[in-house]
């Protein structure tokens, strides 16, 4: 579990496919100085929004494992040379200062803006139609691993929404979203709570 709180922004250092076809990547992942300081193997990491086991580590490096159906279902996990959003699985002596995090995808959205607007920035993210309808006003949302609130919902006829999310400096400084453009894709991980009120309301979901 996570607080999509980022605390560090890593860079995928190298990339070697597993054996077997289909079999996924490993992919290893280099931190700032002393970050991974009490990690060890088996210990879970968020990586741009997905929940990735240590499998081997070094003093700034760390090798994840990721499946074909992770790779399929995210983005930017296999791509040498890339920044990643990093944050280590919280204690029960972790602050929440963000929202209940899992690690586990939903979906990709893509950038349709990311405009400064006056001291922040405005992101508005197309968020496809399986996820809409757990985006809500002043709800959480996770983009890249990152806990943003949601400033407005606009619905479309075909189901999916368009989302505003604003970026105060120090979020854009100090994660991967600096990176972002117009058309690029993001991970997507809707909020925890919404997602079981649904399935209380629609059980056949």
């Amino acid at each position: 579990m996570f607080t999509g709180l980022v605390t560090a922004v890593g860079s995928i250092d190298h990339v070697e496919p597993l054996g077997g076809s289909g079999a996924g990547v490993r992919v290893r992942v280099a931190a700032p100085p002393a970050w991974l300081a009490g990690v060890v193997e088996g210990d879970s990491i968020c990586v741009s929004g997905a929940c990735m086991t240590v499998v081997a580590l070094s003093a700034d490096t760390f090798d994840v494992d990721v499946s074909a159906e992770s790779l399929a279902r995210t983005v930017g996990l296999d791509a040498a040379g890339s920044e990643v959003n990093l944050e280590q699985s919280l204690t029960l002596a972790t602050k929440l200062g963000g929202h209940l995090v899992t690690g586990h995808v939903d979906g990709i959205g893509s950038v349709e803006r990311f405009d400064p607007v006056g001291e922040s920035w405005q992101l508005v993210l197309v968020v496809p139609a399986a996820l809409a309808r757990f985006c809500a006003y002043k709800g959480s949302l996770t983009v890249n691993g990152v806990s943003l609130t949601v400033n407005r919902v606009d619905d479309a006829d075909d189901g999916s929404a368009r989302v505003d999310i604003n970026l105060i400096p120090h979020t854009v400084q100090h994660t991967n979203l600096h990176t972002l453009r117009a058309g690029a894709r993001v991970n997507l991980e809707v909020d925890l709570i919404a997602r079981y009120v649904r399935r209380m309301l629609d059980p056949a979901h």
